[in-house]
């Protein structure tokens, strides 16, 4: 029973012309009809108010389990916890800041292989800007970028040098926040990784880099390996390093063997208790991510606890993800994911991208020419040793393991994140 309970879980990995919402009401932008297929339009979010009143009656009415029966959370998020956050949710939370946030920003969408993509580009006002890519993951979004706009595109008011400065363009993965929901499978990290070039290209760049963690490395991953014209490196911060001979180990719950280093084996057993304890979501998802998306779609409070739990596990903040990244933010994503109604759609890329994050074997990391930077954050799923690092990716140029940090490295710590990209994409500049 272990055995088949174990390979379920290492399998987990890690609409719009105008955005249609769950009720068929729209985000209101102006949509220039006679605008070709290839057009970038701009974008705007004016959520109706009747769904954010539709949301709080939802949570007023939420039916809560009886409490856990231990002393820690290792039946889930503990109950008391999830109501505070749920009561704030319902009674002080205000969508509206985030939304007139975002909405101070350049975002726009554009049909990319039949789906509208939505995305926020800021260029720099600095010449020679190095143009990036940002990939986010989940339960993430979009919004685990937000705080490293400013510092990547105005380096010189965040304590860098003009020369440090990006362009930056973060768009939503296809079934994720305001990006069009697929209506049909294929829709892939390599389909993502494709339609990323285009989407870059299309904004008149020629040469750019690729930054992501979570989804965000496997699809900077496939840009990788598929190496288009002007792609002149990725930078990963979760990068897929296991060593092929320890796939089966870790999935079976072996112990780590005596061959490993110190380094490998705090790898190996952190990837061990991660396949063993941790990753039941991901297999929800890459087995069943309808059947988990009827749960997600219909109880705000149990989407809020399906999304932070993994927020509160993965983050350095001991389990309190508010101290590090913030109440209003956490509630912005979970909050985001209930009005568009993609609890369904983002399960499914897990359904569509059903290989392993972690294992090189999987990814083909070692048929990939493109420079490739990784940066380890300490509190990461598992901290990738720099010897798998560079068995993985023989392509590697840069190594970094930064002060501090967990899986949502931008979210949590977006100046370290900043210096962490700012050091990887130094000598890559030299190419522009």
């Amino acid at each position: 029973m272990k055995t088949k309970m174990t390979t379920i879980l290492m399998l987990a990995t890690f609409g719009l012309s105008i955005p249609t919402l769950a009720d068929g009401q729209t985000s209101k932008i102006e949509v220039d009809k006679s605008a070709s297929d290839n057009s970038i339009r701009p974008f705007k979010i004016d959520i109706p108010q009747a769904k954010l009143e539709d949301l709080k009656r939802r949570i007023a009415d939420t039916r809560f389990p009886d409490q856990e029966t231990v002393k820690d959370e290792s039946q889930g998020i503990q109950l008391a916890q999830l109501k505070e956050l749920i009561s704030y949710w319902g009674n002080d939370y205000n969508w509206r800041k985030i939304e007139n946030k975002l909405n101070t920003l350049p975002q726009f969408v554009t049909k990319i292989d039949g789906l509208d993509i939505q995305f926020i580009h800021v260029r720099s006002k600095e010449k020679g800007a190095l143009p990036i890519i940002l990939t986010h993951g989940w339960p993430g979004s979009p919004l685990e970028f937000i705080d490293v706009i400013g510092p990547l595109t105005d380096p010189v008011k965040y304590g860098g040098k003009a020369e440090d400065a990006f362009d930056v363009i973060i768009p939503a993965i296809p079934g994720y926040g305001f990006s069009e929901i697929p209506k049909e499978t294929g829709w892939n990290p390599d389909r993502v990784a494709k339609a990323w070039d285009i989407l870059v290209k299309r904004l008149g760049y020629t040469k750019y880099v690729s930054e992501g963690g979570d989804h965000g490395s496997v699809i900077s991953d496939a840009l990788a390996r598929q190496a288009p014209s002007g792609l002149l490196a990725i930078h990963l911060t979760m990068p897929a390093t296991i060593p092929a001979e320890l796939v089966r180990p870790i999935n079976l719950g072996d112990p780590a063997p005596a061959m490993l280093t110190e380094v490998e084996r705090n790898a190996y057993n952190s990837l061990s208790t991660f396949f063993g304890r941790n990753a039941a979501y991901g297999g929800m998802m890459v087995t069943r991510p309808q059947t988990t998306g009827y749960m997600l779609s219909d109880s705000p409070s149990a989407l809020a606890a399906f999304l932070y739990e993994k927020i509160a596990e993965w983050s350095q903040s001991d389990l309190r993800p508010e101290s590090v990244i913030g109440r209003d933010a956490i509630l912005d994503d979970i909050t985001l994911y209930w009005l568009t109604n993609t609890g369904a759609s983002s399960s499914r890329f897990y359904w569509e991208n059903n290989n392993n994050n972690f294992s090189s074997q999987h990814q083909k990391t070692k048929d990939i020419k493109v420079p490739v930077a990784i940066s380890v954050f300490p509190q990461e799923i598992y901290q990738a040793p720099e010897s798998w690092s560079k068995a993985a990716y023989p392509s590697l140029y840069y190594y970094h393991q930064a002060p501090k940090g967990g899986h949502f490295a931008a979210w949590e710590q977006p100046l370290v994140f900043t210096t962490e990209l700012r050091e990887a994409f130094k000598t890559i500049r030299k190419n522009l």
